[in-house]
């Protein structure tokens, strides 16, 4: 094959996913194949009741609720050893109840709920690629699932018009997706920290989540540089959100990289740990109840962090930068680069003060993360 015929198999692999995100998103089913079985899959956050019985009309079995074993622990269900529960949909669990089970921020006002009964039997592997693709679309990461034979899926996408995807093209895509990135755009931006700065816009060839490297300066490429890997966060950096200190962070890494005459920032679109801007605000629910930040994201579903690293890795090395000295207190963000290719020859430190409103999550991150604050 062709390098030419490789790229095109890629970009239609990237292209499936996409369209299977949006379709989620929208409230749509997607179909989900793997190599003995295939699902028919709903984002739970979406799934209404008339959505549910054309899902088993459509199928010809009866859906099952899938949601992490995070999740599951929350709900008092009994681990399986899987990363994923499947749970029989009972008569009395109709969708909003199901709603609010993937849903954590509705604990409070449903507490006693159950008994629910969990499929002990082997995971078909396209359920945690359906929960995969429900975060890769920022929603809540649990599905409403309808196992269908191989041989049906061409006959019900053409019949439904359903988007049909991979396990293994969800599996690769954020991998796939980074290594399709390349510049777009650029301008000259001066900023209040840094007058002298170039913007640099990445996407991925397929039209996908766009990245930001903003440049300080004309930094020298054959020596290490400063650097900052800084996640978008739009409570802190533009509203100015007591909550967190990333907006302390951010203006005071390019202040820094002013100062050292030159460096680069990374601003990837990872908003709430990689769990999107509507999740974040409903970990933030949580921890108004007493959970801490970990604690939030963990029972709502996800893990702690869900950020890669590959796509800042590869907007580096397109910038011409391999080695960097890195800003940063998360030891993850040191190994996540040196495993894609970036060499680290120091860690710089970068810590701000506590306040009354976030003194306990950076007290967590220092205890739960192992931050170096």
């Amino acid at each position: 094959m062709s390098n030419n015929d490789k790229n095109e198999l890629e970009l239609r692999r990237l292209r499936a996913v996409d369209r299977a995100i949006a379709d989620l998103r929208r409230g749509l089913s997607v179909i989900v194949t793997g190599e003995k079985e295939a699902s028919i899959v709903l984002a739970t956050e979406m799934a209404f009741d008339p959505e549910l019985k054309t899902l088993a009309e459509r199928s010809g079995a009866e859906p099952v609720l899938a949601l992490t074993a995070h999740r599951a622990n929350v709900l008092h269900i009994q681990p399986t050893g899987d990363d994923a529960i499947r749970l029989v949909i009972e008569e009395w669990m109709d969708a909003p109840l199901m709603r609010a089970l993937a849903d954590a921020t509705h604990d409070l006002d449903q507490p006693f709920r159950g008994p629910f009964t969990r499929i002990k039997e082997g995971l078909p592997p396209t359920i945690p690629a359906a929960i995969k693709i429900a975060k890769l679309g920022r929603l809540l990461p649990s599905v409403v699932a309808a196992s269908i034979e191989l041989d049906q899926v061409e006959a019900i996408s053409r019949k439904h018009d359903l988007s049909v995807v991979s396990l293994e093209d969800i599996l690769a895509y954020e991998d796939s997706a980074a290594l399709q990135l390349r510049a777009v755009a650029s301008a000259k931006v001066p900023l209040q920290a840094a007058e002298n700065t170039t913007f640099h816009a990445f996407r991925p060839k397929d039209g996908g989540i766009e990245h930001m490297a903003i440049v300080v300066g004309d930094p020298n490429r054959r020596e290490p540089l400063l650097a900052r890997l800084h996640s978008e966060c739009f409570t802190g950096d533009l509203i100015g959100s007591l909550k967190c200190d990333c907006g302390e962070q951010l203006r005071g890494a390019l202040k820094a990289i002013s100062e050292e005459g030159g460096g680069v920032l990374l601003y990837l679109a990872q908003e709430g740990r990689g769990i999107g801007l509507i999740n974040k605000l409903r970990a933030y629910n949580l921890q108004q109840q007493g959970f801490d930040t970990i604690d939030a994201n963990e029972r709502l579903g996800f893990d702690a962090d869900e950020r890669v690293f590959r796509p800042a890795a590869e907007m580096l090395k397109l910038l011409g930068f391999q080695k960097i000295r890195l800003m940063t207190n998360n030891p993850e963000k040191v190994e996540g680069l040196e495993r894609h290719g970036i060499a680290i020859t120091e860690r710089v430190s970068h810590k701000f003060p506590s306040n009354t409103h976030n003194e306990l999550y950076l007290a967590t991150k220092k205890k739960r993360s192992g931050h170096y604050l």
